[in-house]
Order: C-alpha cells, then sequence, then structure tokens
C-alpha cells in the first residue's frame, strides 16, 4: 500500500501542477489516460477492449520484442553455460564478452539497416544482438558459480552429464540467469522502440511517437510514453513472479533490494 500511495501522490501532484501551469505541452496525466483509452482500449470486449490503432500499434510492437527476447534468452542461456562450464572456453571468450557488453545498444542499430536494410527482419536482429549480452555473461557467471563440491558428489553418484546440468548446475546458476533477464528485458523494450523510430517503420509504439510527434499531436506521444512505462512495468512484474517460482522469494527480494 505504502508503494502505490507514493505513486498516487506523485500523479495527483502531476495533475495538480499541470492543471495550474495550463500548458499544451505538459497536459494533466489524467487528460492523457483518458486518451489513451479511446485510442488504444475502447475496442468490443470480445477483442479484449483493442482498438484496431492498438492491433496496429501495440501488437506488432509486442510481437518483435517477444521474439527478440525469446531468442537472445535462448542463444544466452545455451552459450553462458557452455562457456561457464569450461575454464578455458571462458578465459577465451571473456574479452569479448565484455567488449559486446559495453558496446551502446543504440549505436549498432545503423550496423543492421545496412547489412538487413529497414523491416522487422533489422528490428529483430538488433533487439537480438543487444539483448544477448547480459543473459550470457550472467548464465556463464552462474555457471561457474556451482559448488564442486556438489560436482564432485554428483561424480561420485555417477550422474550423467544432462542429469548434472538439470539438477546441479541449472539451479545454482538460475539467480543469475534471471538477473541477466531482467537486463535483456529493459534493453528489448529500449531497442524494440528505437528500431521503430528509424525511418522505414509503418508500425509500432515508435512509429505512432514518431508519426504523433511530426502531426504535433502531443496527447498521443504523451499516452505512448505511458504505455511504454506500463508495458515495461507490467513485463517486468510477470519475470519477477516466474524468477520468485523457480528460484523463491528470497533471492529476488535480496538481489532487488
Amino acid at each position: 500500500m505504502l508503494r502505490w500511495s507514493v505513486l498516487l501522490v506523485a500523479v495527483v501532484c502531476w495533475e495538480l501542477a499541470a492543471r495550474a501551469q495550463g500548458s499544451v505541452y505538459f497536459p494533466p496525466p489524467l487528460r492523457i489516460a483518458r486518451h489513451a483509452r479511446d485510442l488504444w482500449f475502447s475496442g468490443p470486449p470480445g477483442h479484449l477492449f483493442l482498438t484496431p490503432a492498438a492491433v496496429d500499434t501495440i501488437l506488432p510492437s509486442l510481437g518483435r520484442m517477444a521474439a527478440g527476447f525469446a531468442l537472445a534468452a535462448g542463444a544466452g542461456i545455451t552459450l553462458g553455460i557452455a562457456v561457464g562450464r569450461s575454464r578455458r572456453a571462458y578465459a577465451l571468450c571473456n574479452p569479448v564478452l565484455q567488449f559486446a557488453r559495453a558496446v551502446p545498444p543504440p549505436a549498432l542499430v545503423p550496423v543492421f539497416v545496412v547489412v538487413l536494410d529497414f523491416g522487422t527482419p533489422m528490428q529483430v536482429a538488433s533487439i537480438v544482438f543487444s539483448a544477448v549480452w547480459p543473459v550470457l555473461v550472467n548464465s556463464a557467471e552462474g555457471a561457474r558459480a556451482t559448488d564442486p563440491l556438489r560436482l564432485q558428489v554428483a561424480a561420485v553418484l555417477r550422474l550423467t552429464a544432462p542429469e548434472r546440468l538439470w539438477f546441479l548446475i541449472l539451479p545454482s546458476a538460475l539467480p543469475r540467469i534471471f538477473a541477466g533477464l531482467r537486463l535483456s528485458l529493459s534493453l528489448c523494450l529500449i531497442l524494440m522502440v528505437f528500431s521503430e523510430l528509424l525511418p522505414g517503420s509503418d508500425n509500432g509504439i515508435g512509429f505512432t511517437l514518431t508519426d504523433a510527434q511530426t502531426r504535433s499531436d502531443l496527447l498521443t506521444v504523451w499516452s505512448a510514453l505511458l504505455l511504454l512505462g506500463a508495458l515495461g512495468y507490467l513485463l517486468n512484474t510477470a519475470l519477477l513472479t516466474v524468477e520468485k517460482r523457480l528460484v523463491g522469494p528470497r533471492s529476488s527480494a535480496g538481489r532487488t533490494a
């Protein structure tokens, strides 16, 4: 309740300040929320209250983000576990991983534009290439942190390699894997919007932002920003829920703090 009360106080202060200022550039949040509802969530119940504008705006963006996140998560976890279980492979690959992780994600988008041209493949590829590194690095570190004593016990019990992976390595690496997934999720949201801001895009939230800015439709601009914030919060909450189910609330709460 305290967390929601802080948010409520912030919204009320914003509402009062915007109404007192009366600026067209900073509309009140209630007006923004009303415009967002009329624009995207005033459809029939059979369509989950989504309007045709929502289908053309929200669903393509979520589809690109989901594809990029799934590919980045799958490749990052697989390669990270493989690299983390080999000291030699980790020593050889670690400088490259750290270099690739340090490159600003938006800086790579022009490279993918040249290689893949504009369109969905370029957008998904830019999301995957930028979002895979947090998952890969954290998965490798989690695999390296597996207790050697447990591995020795597994060898004594003659567990097979798949059994050691499933019962020892993955459970030990899960907290670090989910830390990488949360970073990757935020990068996917950023790259999804950024790739849709480029020329050649014809749908998505980023395209709606640039189109509304061109038409000086500030209410739509603020509505898109509100939508992005809500999507980020909901997706992060969903991932935290999955993490608590698989890892446990104690490690999730400790890492969040």
